[in-house]
């Protein structure tokens, strides 16, 4: 169950005056469609075996991966050369159902976004999107230890002028849910039924049925985690 502060009826929950942290590819955007042809283009020359779709580890940033796949000495060019890839492919991120209509109504020093990709990804992501992009943007190269560590969602927090545990955090992957609740965040709102093995204290399907009403946001439709 969240830790801060909240009233529930049903299955709305209201959280006042809470901060938002959210991770961005599965909860604000659905990158899938834009991610799966950069990889499978740098996977022909890097690493044949490895399949997209099938193997990505989800929620880890992706020179982690690229070192495990090519090894650290080559793991720098040959992930500068993916974050070219994946910049050029941002075109076909789609927005997830209500990102941009709550995201527009969120004051913005009450919002960011904590995300394992790099800052020019994740900005050419929203940017095809649609989903409007925050004043406060953790990255890929803002923390010397990614997802699940807790330095993503701690940094987050501070930029935000935020106490972690006054913070609800919205995590689709294992790694980013183990990363906020390693930060001490006070909820952690699962997106998507593939968010449940990391135990959210709540789940939702999207980002549809929420509002920010006189500084406090709304969810409908929660189930509890």
């Amino acid at each position: 169950m969240p830790k801060i502060a909240h009233a529930r009826c049903g299955s709305t929950w209201e959280f006042d005056g809470a901060g938002i942290l959210f991770d961005c590819d599965g909860v604000l955007v659905d990158s899938v469609d834009a991610a799966a042809p950069a990889w499978e283009e740098w996977a022909l020359r890097h690493a044949p075996a490895f399949d997209f779709r099938r193997d990505a580890p989800h929620g880890m940033r992706p020179s982690e991966v690229v070192a495990g796949l090519v090894g650290p000495e080559a793991a720098s060019s040959a992930t500068a050369e993916l974050v070219a890839l994946e910049v050029e492919a941002a075109v076909a991120t789609r927005e997830i159902p209500g990102a941009a209509q709550l995201v527009r109504s969120l004051p913005r020093e009450a919002w960011a976004v904590v995300t394992s990709s790099n800052r020019v990804v994740a900005t050419a992501r929203l940017r095809a999107s649609g989903v409007r992009r925050p004043v406060v943007l953790v990255t890929a190269e803002d923390v010397i230890r990614g997802k699940p560590a807790p330095d993503p969602y701690l940094l987050g927090a501070q930029r935000l002028g935020r106490a972690p545990a006054d913070c609800i955090v919205f995590e689709d992957s294992v790694p980013g849910i183990r990363s906020a609740r390693a930060a001490g965040v006070g909820a952690v709102i699962g997106v998507g039924s593939g968010s449940r093995a990391g135990g959210p204290d709540l789940v939702v399907a999207d980002l549809g049925g929420m509002q920010w009403h006189e500084g406090a946001l709304v969810i409908a439709a929660a189930e509890v985690g």
